[in-house]
């Protein structure tokens, strides 16, 4: 035996050695949650030091942290030093990872091991600054291997929403035993759905399927991608994964639903990619009204899937970088079996404009109306377009006020994450609005959609509580409509211009998806096999068949799509095999799906041609009729001024009980089919209207 060998130092650097090397192998089999790969480094003298804390915990890292020579020379540490937290720093000492120091931040930790790596709760606990960025580094992912080419492999893709409206964005992806979820957004209501909060999407075959369903992953944050997530995650707990933006505004609903502390959220960025089961999905920037969107290259075993998202191709973004052309050129150029491709303004020609020009024509606006107090109103999730906002604001010297909840939660997060840059002393509180001439300050608000609870919309009925509209108020409009939003927005519009406002909504929006040629050029990158359109109405998807054949994909390779279709797609062939249960769940309050049409059509029927209650006493056992009918009219007539048809009307409903109790009636079911069909045919008759009628019928002893 060498000298060397004899020396104690000499076996356990073997024994560490191999230790790694069995760590990182493990590691890249998938196994051992708790480890990372440990990568190898240059020798150096043994100094070891235990992974950091994720989220809260750094905080506690920096009040204690280890002490380097006692790590060095764990031999000639004193053996009083055993106080607390002594097995903590012998532990560290010998290169173990000490309990209290897992990680415990779900967003950031390794996706094999979800229970281990929660997020610690926290309750309604402010988040100190910074802290929030702290909590959604990116995510330790396990390596993506790559996914072998089978030509009889078949992918199901299944959209349970998104595709005869706008909203309500939610595809499946299924290959074999693994199921990933592209999006789970909400729809808003229509106007026939009274008293409806939202809409979420039906996730029946996925609650069937749970055992194959590996997480969703989201494209961007807005409502029609994310908003669903709080319901569907109650009853499908599985890993999400998303970019840092995204995940920060999932992260903020989640905890307004009580729902964070058993969340599995993932940040990733883009070019990251993140292995599935059967599948790998690779995050590739794109460009859209919100931050950190992305496009998503789905890698099966029949091969390459492209999800666009919502998109534009913007080539001078207000934040961050263009969308990554070079990187989905390379995917055409490998070959991309499909694409599923964003439809909204299909129907427009040419190009969308870039953010950035709304940013010149606000800096006229403010150029001329120096003496005039500006109120902007425009989507709360559109950051670079509030950004713009402050800038030209910083620019002339005013002050900004940020008004509305969903705009104040959201400029909150972006501002701490970095996506908006606020000059320091710009933002003061609508409080301090006082403090401030009228021209020197700037209103950002929501409501640009005519939503009756909206700040904008307060405004303009005199309803909001610290802001009235004047004759010296310029309203910019920095949106359009979204389809059956029209109404609505006008409203508004005239209820400011009745106060003397000017509203200018001319050159104060550009969208935020991609018009015909930008598709155009999707397609010529990707030179997909089959093109599947989605996210629009029947309209927009249709036009974007017709552009997907213009840029030479045979018509029969172009599928049109329904929500629950089943499409089994292979390398040589994609047809609809299928249908599932799919549709729109109502949201009422706190009841999901507690409302049904049914319901829906008695508030219709309510709405439009009120109720009448009837109220009849019959004497138990005998049936003799002892008080009634008396009728109580809501929402159909004026009592006061139509004493002759009600007296007319209870003549009728004596009549009809007193003859069905002489012919022998005595099913109170019956007796009230009687009075309510003798009612609604003399309503009908009298006034050609058919309002709902209640008997009641009360039984006396």
């Amino acid at each position: 035996m060498s000298e060397q060998e004899k020396n104690p130092m000499h076996f356990f650097k073997r024994l560490s050695e191999k230790s790694r090397a069995l760590r990182k192998e493990a590691a890249e089999a998938g196994l051992g949650a708790e480890e990372v790969v440990i990568e190898d480094k240059p020798k150096r003298p043994r100094r070891r030091r235990a992974e950091k804390p994720q989220g809260e915990a750094v905080l506690e890292q920096q009040a204690a942290a280890e002490k380097p020579k006692a790590e060095r020379k764990p031999k000639k540490k004193p053996a009083a030093e055993k106080t607390e937290g002594g097995k903590e720093k012998e532990n560290t000492a010998r290169g173990r990872k000490p309990r209290s120091e897992k990680p415990r931040n779900a967003e950031n930790a390794e996706p094999r091991s979800p229970r281990r790596n929660a997020e610690p709760r926290r309750g309604k606990k402010k988040l100190a600054n910074g802290q929030l960025a702290e909590l959604l580094k990116r995510a330790k992912l396990p390596r993506a291997g790559s996914i072998r080419f089978d030509p009889k492999a078949k992918v199901k893709i299944i959209p349970l929403g998104g595709l005869e409206q706008i909203g309500m964005n939610i595809t499946a992806f299924e290959c074999n035993d693994t199921i990933i979820v592209v999006d789970c957004g909400i729809a808003f209501p229509s106007e026939d759905m009274l008293g409806i909060d939202c809409v979420i999407p039906d996730v029946s075959y996925l609650k069937e399927n749970r055992s194959k369903v590996k997480g969703f992953v989201i494209t961007h944050g807005h409502e029609d991608h994310i908003g669903a997530l709080p319901y569907i995650l109650k009853e499908l707990n599985v890993p999400v994964y998303s970019t840092k933006l995204t995940i920060a505004l999932i992260r903020h609903k989640l905890e307004e639903h009580r729902l964070l502390d058993s969340a599995k959220l993932f940040v990733v960025k883009h070019g990251d990619t993140v292995p599935f089961g059967d599948f790998n999905v690779e995050f590739i920037k794109t460009n859209h009204s919100i931050s950190d969107s992305s496009a998503l290259a789905i890698f099966s075993p029949a091969g390459v899937i492209f999800h666009t998202g919502d998109f534009k191709i913007d080539y001078t973004p207000v934040f961050g970088e263009a969308a990554d052309l070079q990187r989905m050129a390379e995917l055409g150029k490998r070959g991309v079996l499909a694409i599923l491709c964003d439809s909204t303004n299909a129907i427009r020609p040419g190009f969308t404009m870039s953010e950035k020009t709304v940013g010149r024509t606000f800096d006229l606006i403010f150029a001329e109306h120096q003496k005039n107090r500006i109120i902007v109103a425009t989507f709360a999730s559109n950051v670079d377009r509030v950004q713009q906002v402050i800038n030209s604001a910083y620019k002339y010297g005013r002050k900004v006020v940020v008004e509305g909840r969903s705009m104040v939660n959201v400029i909150g997060i972006a501002n701490e994450l970095g996506y908006i840059k606020i000059p320091e002393g710009t933002l003061i509180d609508i409080d301090q609005l006082k403090n401030y001439p009228p021209e020197k300050t700037v209103l950002i608000t929501t409501g640009s959609q005519g939503e009756s609870m909206a700040a904008l919309s307060r405004m303009a009925n005199g309803m909001h509580r610290k802001v009235a509209i004047s004759p010296n108020d310029v309203v910019i409009m920095s949106s359009h409509p979204i389809p059956g939003n029209e109404k609505a927005v006008d409203k508004v519009i005239n209820e400011l211009s009745i106060k003397g406002a000017e509203v200018i909504f001319q050159d104060t929006h550009v969208s935020g998806h991609a018009c015909a040629e930008e598709i155009k050029l999707m397609y010529s990158l990707l030179r997909p096999k089959f093109a599947l359109p989605v996210h629009g109405e029947y309209r927009h998807r249709k036009a974007q068949v017709a552009l997907a054949e213009a840029v030479g994909v045979p018509h029969e390779n172009v599928l049109f799509m329904s929500t629950g279709d089943v499409v089994t797609l292979t390398a040589d062939s994609c047809k609809i095999t299928g249908h599932v249960q799919a549709g729109g769940i109502l949201v009422d309050g706190l009841g999901v799906g507690d409302v049904g049409n049914v319901v829906l059509r008695d508030r219709q029927n309510l709405a439009q041609n009120g109720i009448m209650i009837v109220t009849v006493g019959l004497q138990r056992g005998s049936n003799q009729l002892l008080a009634g009918p008396e009728i109580v009219s809501r929402g159909f007539v004026y009592v006061k001024d139509s004493e002759d048809l009600m007296a007319e009307a209870k003549e009728r409903a004596v009549t009809a009980v007193t003859d069905s109790l002489d012919a022998g009636v005595n099913d109170w079911s019956k007796l009230k089919n009687v009075v309510r069909d003798e009612l609604s045919d003399f309503f009908w008759k009298k006034m050609k209207r058919t309002p709902v009628i209640l008997p009641i019928i009360l039984g006396v002893n």
